[in-house]
């Protein structure tokens, strides 16, 4: 079995929460930077995994994370999973 890498994130509130780190993602033209994770929450009758996705940003040297709040930044965020996902595949 797999080892789950664990990452602590700092919410908006400041509330440190440890979620298991998915994957990283960086955009095609390599601009930006997501990360991928889970907080281990499950949904619908196949108890899916719920992941989440977030922005990276460097302030000032300190690493934080953001909402993606545009619909076109979600769809290149989109994109990059499904890249990954047909990798997978093959």
């Amino acid at each position: 079995m797999e080892d789950k890498k664990m990452i602590e994130i700092i919410d908006n509130e400041g509330l440190k929460n440890e979620v298991e780190l998915v994957t990283f993602l960086n955009s095609d033209d390599d601009t930006r930077q997501y990360v991928v994770y889970t907080k281990g929450e499950t949904q619908g009758q196949d108890n899916n995994t719920i992941i989440y996705v977030s922005r990276v940003v460097n302030d000032d040297g300190i690493i934080k994370i953001e909402e993606i709040d545009e619909d076109t930044e979600w769809v290149d965020v989109q994109h990059l999973l499904k890249k990954i996902a047909n990798k997978i595949e093959d």
